[in-house]
C-alpha cells in the first residue's frame, strides 16, 4: 500500500532530505587517494550525530542502536553509510582495508533519520584523475537520474521513470541494474512503491503526496549482479564498473520537488 504524505510530513521530509544532502556533500569532500571507506564512515557518522540525527543504515533492518557504541544484530548492516567502489553496485560495507586509490570511482550512499523521517541520497565520485571510460559512466548515470526525475509528474505512470532511464542508458551502450530499485520513504526507511529503473508494467499513476527515491545503478557491462558472502555487497557479475546517483523526490501540489538538495 502506498502511503500518501501530508503537507506537514513533506515539510519534515524536506528537512531530513536537506540534511542528507548536506551530509553527502561533506562525505564527498573526504574522497581522496589514501583514505579508507571506514574513515569516511566514521567522520560522516559524527557529522550526522552533530546534527541531531541518526544514520539510518546502522543496524538496518534491526532497531536503531547507540551509534557511538553500536550493537549490531546478526545479518544487519554494520555501519552508517554504504561505500561502493568500482565494480560494487550497491551496499558496499565500509572497511579499513578498502583504501581509495587514484582512478577509483566510489558511490557514497547516505540516509539520515531526523525527527522520525528519513532522507536518502547518493552520488558517485572519482578519486583523483579517473579514466575517460569511468568519467563517461559517471556522467551518464547522473543524466539518467535527472531524466528519471523529469519524467516523474503527477498523473504519469510510475514506470515511466524506469522506461526513460533504460532508454537513455541503453542508447549509450550501458545497462541498467534490475536486481535493486528505488523505494517509497517516510517514517520507514523503505516503503511502497518499488521504483524500478528499467521498463516494466506501467504501475500506479503518480499522485500528490507520494514520496520516493530514484536511484539508478548503471553498469559498464551487463546488468546482472552477484551478492557476496557478507549478504550485503552486490557486485557486477562481469566485474565491470558500476555507478549510481540518487535523490528523494515528492509529488506535490506545486509539481515534482527534489527533497535532497542543500543550499550553498
Amino acid at each position: 500500500m502506498i502511503r500518501l504524505k501530508t503537507s506537514e510530513e513533506i515539510r519534515l521530509l524536506r528537512d531530513s532530505g536537506k540534511l542528507a544532502a548536506q551530509t553527502l556533500r561533506f562525505a564527498g569532500s573526504l574522497v581522496r587517494p589514501g583514505i579508507s571507506t571506514l574513515e569516511i564512515d566514521q567522520l560522516v557518522r559524527e557529522f550526522i550525530l552533530d546534527h541531531d540525527a541518526y544514520p539510518s543504515p546502522l543496524n538496518y533492518p534491526g532497531r536503531p542502536t547507540d551509534p557511538r557504541k553500536p550493537r549490531i544484530d546478526q545479518g544487519c548492516f554494520p555501519h552508517s553509510i554504504c561505500t561502493s567502489i568500482n565494480q560494487v553496485v550497491t551496499h558496499g560495507i565500509p572497511n579499513p582495508k578498502d583504501v581509495l586509490r587514484e582512478g577509483d570511482i566510489v558511490n557514497l550512499d547516505i540516509t539520515v533519520c531526523l525527527k522520525g523521517y528519513h532522507g536518502d541520497c547518493s552520488a558517485t565520485y572519482g578519486v583523483g584523475e579517473i579514466s575517460a571510460e569511468a568519467n563517461n559512466l559517471v556522467g551518464l548515470t547522473q543524466k539518467c537520474l535527472d531524466a528519471g526525475i523529469a519524467s516523474a509528474k503527477e498523473g504519469s505512470f510510475l514506470n515511466d521513470i524506469g522506461s526513460t532511464i533504460q532508454d537513455m542508458a541503453e542508447a549509450e551502450g550501458y545497462s541498467v541494474v534490475r536486481d535493486y530499485c528505488g523505494h517509497g520513504i517516510g517514517r520507514k526507511f523503505h516503503e511502497e512503491p518499488q521504483v524500478l529503473h528499467h521498463r516494466d508494467r506501467p504501475g500506479p499513476r503518480l499522485r500528490k503526496g507520494m514520496v520516493f527515491t530514484i536511484e539508478p545503478m548503471i553498469n559498464q557491462g551487463g546488468w546482472k549482479t552477484r551478492l557476496l558472502d557478507d549478504g550485503w555487497t552486490a557486485v557486477t557479475a562481469d566485474g565491470k564498473l558500476s555507478a549510481q546517483f540518487e535523490h528523494t523526490i515528492a509529488i506535490t501540489e506545486h509539481g515534482t520537488e527534489i527533497l535532497t538538495v542543500c543550499e550553498n
